[in-house]
């Protein structure tokens, strides 16, 4: 990562207790949080922990804290490492697969973006920073990761931290926090092809709509690479693959059988977590989100949330 998400050290060494200063931190901790969890439920909950044990302290030990930003950074990463730990029990009896909460870009964000009709934001989904740090991709790599690789990597080579600094908040030496980092790139390297430009996905995922749409085979098989994978989220709630669906003409078939069992089934072209992705809505209500990554020019995973409490961001209230 070459563009940190958020200012990092420069906010860090804040040495004002003033209020608005330390509410003003919420949105840096927002993007921290969620980049950690890959859950906008849980960031939001980590982010409530961390103001909450903020304020439980008596006036004159805020005052007494040097940097108030660096606290509020430490304890949220904590509370986030914690979360990271029990999340593992929790996801090996989750029903099916896991796949990060995925987000919309403001301006398509349902209940309205700031604007219209809203003085601020009322809702974290309003304050992540879409960058390459949260593409779908990316978070699916973050989450094969042990949690301190995953919080060495995200304070220094996204959010620039100096090591010295992430020693400190995760409680272990720089030199640990160097390798933890070293090693969660390797998995990056590993795992990520390269990039494909956003026109060109936003092409390709419009010709696959179409094609969806058009109850195409032939087409979706030729936009999808021979060795695609698709990967379903319904958390037990509602009915979707609970494992992988492997290879272009399988996947095909499968999207089709959908549309004959579902229909009226609309499909919408959106941003999601940064990268253009597709919407499904039914009867005006959004039942799926879908994320793509590309590989030479074909459409090489397909990650689809139909988890009802992963699409808060994209539903109405």
């Amino acid at each position: 990562m070459s563009t940190p998400s958020e200012p990092g050290p420069a906010a860090h060494h804040r040495s004002e207790a003033d209020p608005a200063a330390v509410v003003g931190e919420r949105r840096r901790l927002i993007n921290l949080a969620y980049r950690l969890l890959g859950s906008l439920a849980e960031a939001e909950d980590a982010v409530q922990e961390t103001y909450t044990r903020w304020y439980a302290m008596p006036r004159r030990q805020q005052e007494a804290i040097e940097s108030p930003a660096a606290w509020l950074t430490t304890v949220a990463t904590r509370v986030c490492l914690d979360l990271l730990g029990s999340a593992r029990a929790r996801r090996e009896r989750y029903v099916g697969e896991w796949i990060p909460e995925p987000l919309p870009d403001r301006a398509e964000w349902i209940s309205g973006p700031v604007g219209a009709g809203r003085t601020g934001p009322a809702d974290p989904a309003d304050w992540v920073t879409l960058d390459e740090s949260v593409n779908m991709a990316f978070l699916v790599v973050l989450e094969s990761m042990t949690p301190a690789e995953r919080v060495a990597f995200i304070l220094h080579d996204v959010f620039r931290y100096p090591f010295a600094e992430v020693a400190e908040i995760v409680g272990r030496t720089p030199a640990a926090c160097r390798q933890l980092a070293s090693s969660a790139r390797r998995r990056i390297r590993a795992a990520q092809a390269p990039t494909a430009p956003t026109a060109g996905q936003a092409g390709l995922v419009r010709h696959f709509k179409h094609a969806w749409e058009a109850r195409d085979i032939p087409a979706l098989v030729d936009l999808l690479d021979p060795d695609a994978t698709m990967i379903a989220d319904g958390g037990g709630m509602v009915g979707t693959a609970l494992r992988p669906v492997e290879g272009g003409v399988h996947i095909a078939r499968y999207l089709i059988g959908i549309a004959d069992r579902v229909p009226g089934l609309t499909l919408l072209e959106r941003t999601v977590n940064g990268r253009p992705g597709l919407v499904a809505q039914h009867s005006g209500v959004t039942v799926t989100v879908a994320a793509f990554d590309l590989n030479d020019g074909r459409i090489s995973r397909i990650w689809a949330v139909r988890n009802p409490e992963k699409l808060r961001p994209w539903s109405e209230d």
